[in-house]
C-alpha cells in the first residue's frame, strides 16, 4: 500500500509534471518522458530515463473526463512499480548476498519482474481488504449491535468513518519506520522540485529547499479525496446485502477514482475553489506523508526531473507552465 500512495502523482495534463520517492531516490516525469535518480549505499547517483506515450493523443477517447482519471491512473501505477523495481535493484546492486568466506560471495541481490508483478498484486488487494472489505465488514457488526446503524445514510457514512480512520492509522504507523521516514523525505523533495518548476526557478538546491513540501496533487490527497467521494456515493445506491455492497464498491472503484482525478486536476489550477477546500485533508494529511528534506535529497530529485524534461525536449517539444 505504501507504493500506491505516491504512484498516483503523475500527471497527464501538459502543463504538468509529477513524480514519486523511490527507495532512496526520487522518479520524475512530465507528460512525454520519465527520469529516475537513485543515491546508491557508496553516495553515487544512479539515473535512468526513457520516453513515454500518452495515451490520450494515440486514443481521443482516452482524453475524456473521468476516462482519463481511470487510465493515468493505470499507467502511473504501472510506471511507479517500475520505478521502485529500478531503484530497489539500484540499492541492492552493491550488496552481497553471501558473507564473507561463504559459498556465493559477491553474488547480487536483485528484484525481478514477476517479483515486482506480485508486488503489485498484492498491494491491490491490500488496498480491498484493508479499506474495501474490513471497514464494510466492522459496519455489518456494528447493524448486527444496533439495527440503526441499518440505516442508508448512516451506515455508510459510518463505514467511510472507519475507511479513513484505518488509512490515517496505517499511514501514521508506518510513518515511524527509520526506512519509510526516508522515502517521506524524498516524497517533500519530490513537491518542492515539482513547486520550484512550476514557478519557472532555476532548479538549484537553494532555490528549491525554499518551497513547500506539501503540494495538492500528491497521491495522498488523491486517495483521500477519492475516501470522501466514496462515501458520498455510497448513501445513493440502495443495496442492502454485505456482498452487494462488497461488490459496488469494487465496481464503482474506477469510476470514484476518475471522478476524484478531475477534482484534484481543478483544484491543482483553481486553489480558490470550493474543489480546493475538498482537497484540504489531503494536504493536511502530507504533514505526515512528507519530511522536510536534506540537500542530498533535494539534489536526487532535481537530478531526475532535469533526466525527464531532457527527454521532454526530444520528444514532446516546450512545456509552457500554466
Amino acid at each position: 500500500m505504501v507504493q500506491l500512495l505516491p504512484a498516483l502523482e503523475s500527471g497527464e495534463e501538459t502543463t504538468l509534471v509529477g513524480g514519486q520517492a523511490v527507495l532512496e531516490g526520487v522518479m520524475m516525469r512530465s507528460p512525454h518522458a520519465w527520469g529516475i535518480a537513485v543515491r546508491k549505499p557508496s553516495g553515487e547517483i544512479v539515473k535512468h530515463s526513457e520516453p513515454l506515450e500518452r495515451p490520450s493523443e494515440k486514443h481521443k477517447w482516452m482524453g475524456w473526463p473521468v476516462i482519463r482519471g481511470v487510465i493515468t491512473l493505470g499507467h502511473a501505477m504501472k510506471l511507479g512499480f517500475r520505478a521502485l523495481k529500478f531503484s530497489a535493484n539500484a540499492v541492492l546492486e552493491e550488496i552481497s548476498v553471501g558473507e564473507p568466506g561463504g559459498k556465493e560471495p559477491g553474488k547480487k541481490m536483485e528484484i525481478t519482474g514477476w517479483m515486482a508483478t506480485l508486488n503489485m498484486i498484492f498491494s491491490i488487494l491490500f488496498f480491498i481488504f484493508m479499506y474495501k472489505y474490513l471497514p464494510l465488514l466492522a459496519t455489518t457488526e456494528l447493524k448486527r449491535v444496533n439495527p440503526i446503524f441499518g440505516e442508508q445514510f448512516l451506515f455508510n457514512f459510518v463505514d467511510g468513518v472507519i475507511r479513513i480512520a484505518m488509512f490515517l492509522l496505517f499511514v501514521w504507523g508506518v510513518s515511524l519506520w527509520k526506512d519509510i521516514r526516508r522515502v517521506y523525505e524524498y516524497h517533500g523533495a519530490e513537491h518542492k522540485t515539482v513547486f520550484a518548476f512550476e514557478n519557472g526557478d532555476p532548479l538549484e538546491t537553494a532555490a528549491v529547499q525554499k518551497y513547500s513540501t506539501y503540494h495538492p496533487r500528491c497521491g495522498t490527497s488523491f486517495l483521500m479525496t477519492v475516501m470522501i467521494i466514496s462515501m458520498v456515493v455510497y448513501m445513493f445506491i440502495p443495496v442492502t446485502t454485505f456482498w452487494a455492497r462488497f461488490a459496488e464498491r469494487i465496481a464503482l472503484l474506477p469510476v470514484i477514482a476518475g471522478v476524484s482525478y478531475e477534482i484534484i486536476r481543478f483544484a491543482a489550477k483553481n486553489r480558490s475553489s470550493l474543489f480546493a477546500v475538498m482537497t484540504a485533508p489531503g494536504l493536511w494529511l502530507q504533514r505526515i506523508t512528507t519530511k522536510a528534506p536534506d540537500d542530498r535529497e533535494v539534489e536526487c530529485a532535481i537530478v531526475a526531473l532535469d533526466e525527464a524534461m531532457a527527454l521532454e525536449k526530444q520528444h514532446g517539444g516546450e512545456l509552457v507552465i500554466a
